[in-house]
């Protein structure tokens, strides 16, 4: 497998406000062979969210300057693109970032959806605006229809995996949530790990655990998704083989 052919994603979850930002920098520089198209980080703190994405390697988008402005936060999630799908422009940068009824949610993505056209026509005929030509956008929509009729963003995720055909590994950020997922094949990687003020770490390989001092706790299962919160972590495994 090409080293060129992956994206990588990557998330933490703080109980305290911490330089979350600067976590996602070290873990997205170890993880900077993964893409090198462009790179972007999101921060979340208290339901307020703070980006910063653009084209180019993590070293040049994200300066000394730049981190100095993201404040404080208890989540950050963030990635590195190599375009398997879409151009390379802007706006295919990632996390995406959704607002919707229900609030908003910021998403990193890594893999291609087999049914991707198919979404994003039906998607298209009932009103959807696309502003990219990624993947990660159908994916966005499809979990932000379903959160308008589930009672929560990880219940709306479960709904969306049934929708979903494809590899992919995800990590999604609500105002007061972390959530990882896998595949239900586990063709994309997707890991999380510990640090040792009690912080999640997740990311698509554990070289970024390291970066960031986290220890390896283990790789998410096919089809598992976690969810980090204040009431720490829970495992959903309905769409385990």
């Amino acid at each position: 497998m090409s080293l060129h052919d992956e994206c990588g994603v990557f998330g933490v979850y703080s109980p305290a406000p911490c330089q979350a930002a600067q976590t996602a920098y070290y873990g997205l520089y170890a993880l900077q062979h993964r893409g090198q198209e462009s790179c972007g980080i999101v921060v979340c703190n208290d339901g307020l969210f703070y980006s910063h994405k653009d084209l180019g390697l993590v070293g040049e988008v994200f300066s000394g300057e730049v981190l100095s402005r993201f404040p404080q936060a208890t989540m950050a999630v963030g990635h590195v693109r190599y375009g398997t799908t879409g151009r390379n422009s802007r706006s295919n940068c990632q996390p995406i970032e959704v607002n919707h009824q229900k609030g908003r949610m910021a998403l990193a993505h890594n893999g291609n959806l087999s049914n991707a056209a198919a979404l994003r026509d039906e998607l298209e005929l009932s009103g959807a605006i696309f502003h990219s030509t990624s993947d990660t956008e159908t994916i966005a929509y499809i979990i932000t229809r379903e959160r308008l009729k589930s009672p929560s963003i990880e219940a709306a995720l479960d709904a969306a995996m049934d929708t979903l055909d494809g590899a992919y590994s995800l990590i999604l950020m609500s105002p007061q949530k972390l959530i990882c997922a896998r595949d239900p094949h586990g063709f994309r990687p997707l890991c999380y790990g510990v640090l040792p003020d009690g912080s999640y770490v997740a990311a698509s390989e554990s070289c970024a655990l390291r970066a960031v001092g986290a220890e390896f706790v283990r790789d998410l299962l096919p089809g598992e998704i976690l969810v980090f919160s204040k009431n720490g972590m829970t495992s959903n495994r309905r769409h385990c083989g």
